[in-house]
């Protein structure tokens, strides 16, 4: 009997040395996974340079503009007990043009490649387009500017500072399109354009629902991070 007693004892005490020890780890392990992802950074100004080509023409989507490579992704507060932070993904896989006719914006089209978005993270990464944003489903997405916009361009400035624009136009994410006006930076240097934003976002505005392998819970207003290199 007292052998029976003890044995259940040690168990017992086994099993609660064990869940001590896990309640102690978790958090720090969680932490370890929830780290702040790769943000697209807004415009860099330093060392931009006087525009050295007319702003009229078919400009098309390149990997960088000297100290800005070409980036979209998205940012959102993941929200902890006591505990608040940003985590963000990215990709460097976008392709478009816009065409300027007259000093008007006369057509922008552009499209990201979804199935390349990543954090800091692998296990995460594939978490997030597999099960958050479906990209076996959804691969791109996309944004068209309105056919007859007409947006003014002529008054970028040309001496390397940023000037800004409202561009009306339709943005697709995970298969839903919806109408918004884009409040865009742009910044003329040498033979590039480049273009900045973060673009408030609701993502159930787009389906995006949260995963069930999430455990902190994300906000639905986040921000849609936009650089973009544009070149002759």
């Amino acid at each position: 009997m007292n052998q029976t007693y003890n044995k259940k004892l040690v168990i017992g005490l086994a099993i609660a040395i064990i869940i001590v020890a896990l309640a102690s780890v978790a958090p720090v392990a969680y932490k370890a996974y929830m780290t702040p992802g790769v943000k697209t950074d807004g415009i860099q100004v330093e060392g931009a340079k006087k525009a050295s080509t007319e702003i009229n023409g078919t400009w098309s989507v390149v990997k960088a503009a000297p100290g800005n490579p070409t980036s979209v992704g998205y940012t959102f507060h993941e929200i902890l007990p006591g505990e608040r932070r940003e985590t963000s993904g990215s990709t460097e896989n976008v392709d478009g043009s816009v065409v300027i006719d007259q000093g008007k914006l006369k057509s922008t089209d552009i499209t990201v490649d979804m199935t390349t978005i990543r954090t800091d993270r692998e296990k995460r990464d594939i978490n997030v387009r597999m099960k958050l944003l479906e990209t076996d489903k959804y691969p791109t997405a996309k944004f068209v500017a309105d056919e007859n916009a007409s947006v003014n361009v002529a008054d970028i400035p040309d001496n390397a500072t940023v000037g800004k624009v409202t561009v009306p136009g339709t943005l697709t994410i995970h298969g839903v399109a919806k109408h918004i006006d884009a409040e865009l930076d742009i910044l003329r240097t040498g033979d590039n354009i480049v273009v900045g934003a973060n673009i408030p976002f609701n993502r159930l505005d787009y389906g995006v629902e949260t995963p069930d392998f999430v455990a902190a819970k994300i906000d639905t207003e986040g921000h849609l991070n936009i650089r973009l290199a544009l070149e002759k």
